[in-house]
């Protein structure tokens, strides 16, 4: 087998600041024999120079749509409208398998060019758990919006900061009144965890659901909360917690809503009760204004933590990209691809079922 040739790439979107792989585990990748390209990226938050440092080679930004054929890119977040024809194998959160606005484009655009997206999403051991995850600081910084924006703290547009700096703000605002109730939603899964430590540092001590309590709704119980942090990712479809009728009960304690999650679009969106998700320019929408509901739908939240977000979720990828092609976590993300790809009656591409190259 010829050596691994990783290709990370540059985030296209602007507010986009973290990176799957960190300097440090970029100098295990070269040691250990892989062929690392990096892409010159002035917001990504470790500079170009500390990857050549060691050992990576320093390409332009947006240089991997002629990289190499047997070059694997990697990413984080969606690639640009072109080229149309994706020949590479892609690594990176495509968000294309549950029916989402735009995942059809997509897994058409590999189609047509032979490639194949092995979704991070789905890089998985043998019980279905996630390898490599943003989840903890999802719901961390989730949880920390909300807190803020419902003391009235949140100021737009959001920046990028660091842990020690956002814990202070968190702890002051612990201060302010008045004091409120608030629910995590998913509270036990990686997402859950963060939302309950960043409570914690604020001072809030949340109610806690996971399945049990989700498996009977009490949606009285659910709208009596002043603040929600909704931290489940749904694989199958189950009744929204939040429903339109829900937002204009005039009894509705419910203020601020935090979906960590954003699964809209998707059939199995648990909160249907918006269409867009909101920005780092305007974090916070108002859902109703009388009794108000405020929304915080942003979809890239580790990003406002980009140093601790990377370095957490690069040492869990960077084991997973020493044994690319030989494990099996990474054949089980190609079988995705192509199961989606053959529910769209599209051809399955030129990689076979162990991840590589046909030609190689």
């Amino acid at each position: 087998m010829t050596a691994l040739h990783l290709w990370l790439r540059h985030e296209v979107r602007t507010t986009e600041r973290r990176t799957p792989v960190v300097p440090d585990d970029a100098r295990r990748l070269v040691e250990a024999g892989v062929r690392l390209s990096v892409e010159d990226s002035p917001q990504r938050v470790f500079p170009a120079p500390e990857y050549e440092a060691v050992g990576a080679r320093i390409v332009p930004a947006g240089s991997w749509t002629s990289a190499p054929d047997d070059a694997v890119v990697l990413g984080l977040k969606e690639l640009p409208d072109e080229p149309t024809q994706l020949t590479h194998r892609h690594i990176f959160f495509g968000h294309a398998y549950k029916r989402q606005p735009g995942a059809a484009a997509l897994l058409r655009r590999f189609a047509a060019g032979g490639g194949a997206l092995l979704d991070l999403e789905y890089l998985v051991d043998d019980d279905g758990r996630r390898l490599a995850a943003f989840g903890f600081w999802a719901g961390y910084l989730g949880a920390a919006l909300a807190v803020l924006q419902h003391r009235g703290e949140l100021t737009a547009p959001l920046a990028p900061t660091d842990k020690e700096a956002l814990d202070a703000t968190l702890r002051q605002a612990s201060h302010k009144e008045p004091e409120f109730t608030a629910l995590v939603v998913g509270a036990l899964g990686r997402s859950g965890r963060g939302a309950r430590a960043a409570f914690a540092t604020a001072g809030v001590d949340p109610s806690c659901w996971d399945l049990a309590e989700t498996r009977d709704l009490d949606r009285t119980a659910l709208l009596a909360h002043d603040v929600m942090v909704n931290c489940v990712l749904a694989t199958t479809p189950v009744p929204p917690f939040v429903r339109e009728q829900d937002l204009d009960d005039p009894d509705r304690r419910l203020r601020t809503l935090s979906d960590v999650t954003c699964d809209v679009g998707s059939p199995l969106n648990v909160l249907p009760v918006y269409d867009r998700t909101t920005e780092w320019s305007d974090p916070v929408r108002r859902l109703r204004k009388e009794p108000p509901l405020d929304l915080i739908a942003i979809d890239n939240l580790p990003s406002l933590l980009p140093r601790e977000a990377s370095v957490d979720f690069s040492a869990a990828l960077t084991p997973q990209l020493l044994h690319f092609g030989a494990d099996r976590a990474w054949a089980r993300c190609l079988d995705r691809f192509h199961e989606a790809s053959r529910e769209l009656g599209l051809a399955p591409g030129r990689f076979g079922a162990e991840g590589e190259s046909g030609r190689s």
